[in-house]
This record gives C-alpha cells, sequence and structure tokens, in this order.
C-alpha cells in the first residue's frame, strides 16, 4: 500500500467524538488509534490535534451548584484531559505505541521565541517515535485569546511542523456549495486557493459540542493551503477514513484544498497566525496595496502609510489595512512609528515591514 504523505497533521473534532448526549464515543477513538498506528508503523509521520476533553469530563461528574458556562468548561475541560488522553495512551500502548499530551494556549504563540521552542518540542517528539496529541488548555484559557477552535490550532501546528497535510476530521463529508442539509446540496471536491465563491455558500451555523463550524475549517483550510500543505475535509465517523484518504489507488469523496506551489518561510509562518497579538495598525493607500499584492516581492515603504491607527514600537507586529478598513496582511515593524514621518522625507526610504517579515492576505490565499 502507498500512502499520499509522509508527515500530517490531524484534527479530530469534537462531534466525531462525542456521541449524541455529548459523552466520549470511545470505540470511536479506538479505532482512530488503529489508523493512526497503521500509518506510523508504515513511515507516515502523525500529529493528533484533539478535541473531546469536554466530552469526557462531561461524564466524569455536574457541576455541584449552578456555574457560568466558562466555569463548567473549565471543570469538564480538567476532568476530561485525563480521561481523553489516559484512552489515547491505552489504545495506542495496545499498538506497542507511546503518545504524548501536549497542551497549549494560544499566548504560547505570541513571540517567536514561544513558536520555536513549541516547534522544538514536535521536532523532539517525533524524532523519538512519539504521536504528539495537541489540545488547548480551555482549563486556563483566557476567552479573548483562546483559537477560535481546534481548526485554527490545527491549522497553526501543521504549518509550524512543515506537513505535507492537513486531515480535518468533521461528521460530514467535506464543504458543500449549500448547508448539507439541504436536498440540492453537493460536495465541492477541490477547492483552489484563489476561490472565494464557497465560502458564499457555508452555512455559519456551528457543531453540536465544538466552538466552530465548517466557515471557520474554510477559512482556515485556505491559509494553510497558502503555506503550502494541502488540506482534506472529510468525514471522520466513516470508517477507515485515514487509511482510504491517503490510499494513492481510493478515492474517497471528500473536500480537497489545492496547497500553494509558493510556500511560506518559516517567520511568515508565525507571522500568519499571529495576528491576535498584533500591537500596532497601520493605514496604506490603494497604490500600496496593489504593490503589494503584485506578482514581485515588495516591501512596504513609508510612502504608501495614510496613517497610523495605532502606535507601535520596532519588533511589534503591526496590522497593515486598506482605506476601506480591510485585512491586507500582518508584519514585524522595522523601527517605532514615531519615525515614519521622517522616514516618508528620506531620499530613500527605509521599509516600515521588510518582505521578509510580512504576510499578506490575498497573496497567501487567505480571504
Amino acid at each position: 500500500m502507498q500512502f499520499r504523505y509522509k508527515k500530517i497533521t490531524i484534527k479530530v473534532g469534537s462531534n466525531v467524538l462525542a456521541k449524541s448526549d455529548g459523552t466520549l464515543n470511545v470505540s470511536r477513538i479506538a479505532h482512530l488509534v488503529d489508523q493512526i498506528a497503521f500509518l506510523h508503523k508504515n513511515g507516515v509521520e502523525v500529529v493528533l490535534v484533539s478535541s473531546g476533553a469536554v466530552a469526557a469530563g462531561r461524564a466524569v461528574m455536574q457541576p455541584c451548584k449552578k456555574t457560568d458556562a466558562v466555569s463548567q468548561r473549565q471543570l469538564w475541560a480538567a476532568l476530561g484531559q485525563v480521561k481523553l488522553i489516559s484512552r489515547y495512551s491505552d489504545f495506542f500502548q495496545e499498538d506497542g505505541l507511546v503518545c504524548a499530551q501536549v497542551l497549549t494556549t494560544k499566548e504560547n504563540f505570541s513571540s517567536r521565541g514561544h513558536y520555536l521552542n513549541m516547534k522544538n518540542c514536535f521536532s523532539t517528539l517525533l524524532e523519538n517515535k512519539v504521536i504528539p496529541i495537541v489540545n488547548e488548555n480551555d482549563t486556563i484559557s483566557v476567552t479573548e485569546l483562546m483559537f477560535t477552535d481546534n481548526d485554527e490550532l490545527s491549522g497553526l501546528i501543521a504549518s509550524m511542523v512543515d506537513s505535507e497535510a492537513l486531515i480535518i476530521l468533521s461528521n460530514i463529508d467535506g464543504v458543500y456549495n449549500a448547508h448539507p442539509k439541504n436536498e440540492d446540496a453537493k460536495l465541492i471536491e477541490r477547492i483552489e486557493i484563489t476561490d472565494n465563491e464557497a465560502q458564499n455558500a457555508i452555512s455559519s451555523e456551528r457543531s453540536n459540542f465544538g466552538r466552530g463550524g465548517m466557515l471557520t475549517k474554510f477559512r482556515i483550510a485556505k491559509k494553510v493551503a497558502g503555506d503550502g500543505i494541502g488540506v482534506h475535509v472529510a468525514n471522520g465517523t466513516r470508517d477507515n477514513v485515514l487509511i482510504d484518504l491517503l490510499d494513492v489507488q481510493q478515492s474517497l469523496k471528500h473536500t480537497f484544498f489545492v496547497p500553494n506551489e509558493k510556500p511560506s518561510s518559516g517567520v511568515k509562518k508565525w507571522i500568519a497566525y499571529s495576528d491576535g497579538f498584533a500591537k500596532g495598525q497601520i493605514v496604506v493607500n490603494a497604490g500600496a496595496v496593489n504593490a503589494l499584492n503584485s506578482e514581485k516581492a515588495v516591501s512596504l515603504l513609508p510612502v504608501g502609510v495614510v496613517r497610523i491607527d495605532t502606535e507601535f514600537k520596532k519588533g511589534d507586529l503591526i496590522k497593515i489595512l486598506d482605506e476601506k478598513g480591510e485585512t491586507v496582511g500582518l508584519g514585524k515593524a522595522a523601527y517605532h512609528s514615531d519615525k515614519l514621518d521622517k522616514e516618508k522625507l528620506s531620499e530613500k526610504q527605509r521599509p516600515v515591514v521588510h518582505y521578509d517579515y510580512l504576510y499578506l492576505e490575498n497573496k497567501n490565499g487567505a480571504s
């Protein structure tokens, strides 16, 4: 049997791992582990981003008194992480493999140093043939700094570890051109990073047990594909979905996001997922937007800056907007904002953001 990839990140959602009553579907976890173990033993490196902690915790106990939604989630996540990783560990052990838990928060990716430290952790685990199982640490995450859901986290992890593909397992076959419950809805089997039409047809409805939905998956998938990583959205409730998806002899019905042929650099990959940590904000004119999105590698010069909305220091991440308020990109400031006016008067202007530290939404297929 020949597989399409040698290194993948798999994200399995709450709706795949939870039963209709919200508790953990243990038999599905066992089947998922058997598939991953088979891939691993056939030379495929796997990083698993798994939801399910809250579902596992819900089965342990109910709050002893009336609690708010955040406290309730913290309780179930704290209880459930133990149970969830225990299930994974036992099942992997039966297949002769070792797994490790990696809990993270969005703040762990706030600086390049933190990012590289996390990357080194995954490299060490994979070098030692350990299966990393990743989840957001819901017990301590602050609401304002939480990932949208594990789709966003899995995209960041896939990019960080240089996966060839990200496989997002949902409870439907992929992205449809209408709500999947509609009789006329058709599965979109192939999406290019420049294709924005499919987004308009996607329902914003969220899943029963997760925080995200198909619209989130679409946006994350396009960003990841823009980084040169193929993204597959498939039905995780289907038997042998991973094996059939990766087997070059099989043709499983699902949605594939075609990767960009020019992947981003390591620094740009970090910047791409760091918009929540931008400290400054500037507005640029139409000429600058056109120049940045052209085929040429162009840095952002001071002459293109219309105004500074939020001041920044050298090394800060800054969000770049056009005059309509739409996001153009994100970059690392080359100097303090108070030096911008002086640079505009210089014969040889220094870039506000050098191309090497600039991530552009449209140019990288994001939407």
